[in-house]
């Protein structure tokens, strides 16, 4: 079974590949997940915060110690809580491409082009085949309108593009007015490849503590169908590669996001939840039910049931709404 997909202009033997995860850190993960099949691994991000502080000083530290406030201020991290600094995070890319001979793909973590554009090179300089842009912004002003908060994105990804040869992605939330849209800008600005989409942690409140508590609920399968939605709805839309992160644990899975329209898939919670070698059972239940249903390719499955592929997607949508309401009955 012809398997074989281009991502960000990187030809790959399949799909799958390991998402931005705490498995990068650690080299011999990195070695297994290359065992276990991945056909390529994403860095965890660095974050714009930990490039601020290495390189403006103590203003993290200054916010820490001002009286005032301080019940909120557990809201901000503390220096240990980042995986590496900057410098060290340059350093795992180096001793990662040392270590695997699969495409490894850097992340970064911010808002402004000045906050790290620098960093977008240095990572394309330690080695990286290719950059994601991993773009996480709560709007919480509210004077700051939706297209503000696109334009920002969408200056990053110029600025960066303009700096670097390696191949650009841009990893998204679901929370932007038009989606569509916003894909459509990112395509014409110059990104290379769409993620879709980047999962948004909440914290929670020790109202005992007065502390804002971190708390991680990795994915489940159900999470996939957001993902599932709008790759069929970008599919033969935009230029850029579509990958889908996010609530991907089995191999059919993985099916649903390429017959949607993905070119790639990134798995995280799955491969921390049973180790790098369940990769190895996803690319194999893909394979199994591309051949029991007599696929010649994985290319004749990508973006089969897309709404390309649908004479009216405006009222399939509706009418697929329509149905899901009115089909639902109470258990007797």
């Amino acid at each position: 079974m012809n398997l074989t997909t281009t991502y960000l202009g990187l030809a790959l033997p399949h799909p799958v590949m390991c998402g931005a995860s705490p498995l990068a850190h650690d080299l011999d993960a990195v070695r297994h997940l290359e065992d276990a099949g991945a056909a390529a691994i994403v860095m965890h991000s660095l974050f714009e915060e930990q490039i601020t502080r290495d390189e403006l000083g103590m203003v993290h530290h200054i916010l820490v110690h001002e009286d005032s406030h301080a019940e909120a201020l557990s809201y901000f991290p503390n220096a240990d809580d980042y995986a590496f600094g900057p410098d060290r995070y340059l350093e795992q890319i180096r001793r990662t491409k040392a270590a695997v001979r699969i495409p490894v793909i850097g992340s970064l973590n911010g808002t402004t082009p000045e906050g790290w554009l620098s960093h977008a090179q240095q990572i394309q300089q330690a080695g990286a085949d290719a950059l994601e842009l991993n773009f996480y912004h709560v709007a919480t002003d509210p004077h700051e309108d939706g297209a503000s908060v696109e334009q920002r994105l969408l200056d990053v990804v110029r600025a960066v593009k303009q700096h670097v040869t390696i191949p650009v992605a841009v990893k998204l939330s679901p929370f932007f007015s038009s989606v569509s849209n916003l894909a459509r800008q990112l395509d014409a600005a110059g990104a290379d490849g769409l993620v879709l989409f980047n999962r948004f942690y909440q914290p929670d409140i020790d109202p005992e503590m007065l502390e804002a508590v971190p708390r991680l609920q990795l994915s489940t399968s159900d999470e996939l169908l957001l993902r599932v939605r709008w790759l069929a709805i970008l599919h033969g839309h935009v230029r850029a590669s579509l990958a889908a992160t996010g609530g991907v644990h089995t191999g059919i899975d993985a099916l649903k996001a390429v017959m949607a329209g993905a070119d790639g898939v990134q798995m995280v919670a799955a491969l921390l939840h049973h180790g790098p070698a369940h990769l190895t059972t996803v690319v194999r239940d893909l394979t199994h039910w591309l051949v029991e249903h007599e696929y010649e390719s994985l290319a004749q499955a990508r973006g089969s049931m897309s709404l390309s592929k649908c004479p009216d997607p405006e009222a399939f949508e509706r009418g697929n709404y329509m149905r899901v309401l009115q089909t639902w009955r109470p258990k007797r």
